[in-house]
């Protein structure tokens, strides 16, 4: 019997962040969290994921270093959840445009 070949396709992913975190939601329908890894260096982040005919690949570079032994994720209703503390908060000012 001869095995099916896995489509590999980029995850829908949102990159949020404020003064203080960034903000990740990866979309993965119908993957299994045990299939889920995650890796957060200090200005990038990989996924990979799979399920029975998709695997879920990408990685991305954020704008602004992390903590990532402060990283934490969570994966519910298909989407997993990361937040990753900046190393230091974004500093900055309103300017009032005329």
């Amino acid at each position: 019997m001869a095995t099916k070949e896995k489509s590999e396709i980029l995850p829908s992913v949102t990159v949020d962040h404020d003064r203080e975190k960034y903000h990740i939601e990866i979309e993965l329908p119908g993957v299994e969290k045990e299939k889920i890894e995650l890796e957060v260096g200090e200005q990038s982040f990989c996924v990979r994921a799979s399920r029975e005919d998709i695997v879920y690949n990408a990685c991305y570079t954020m704008a602004h270093s992390v903590d990532p032994d402060k990283a934490e994720a969570i994966f519910e209703d298909d989407v997993l959840k990361v937040t990753a503390p900046l190393k230091s908060p974004i500093r900055g000012r309103l300017v009032k445009i005329r």
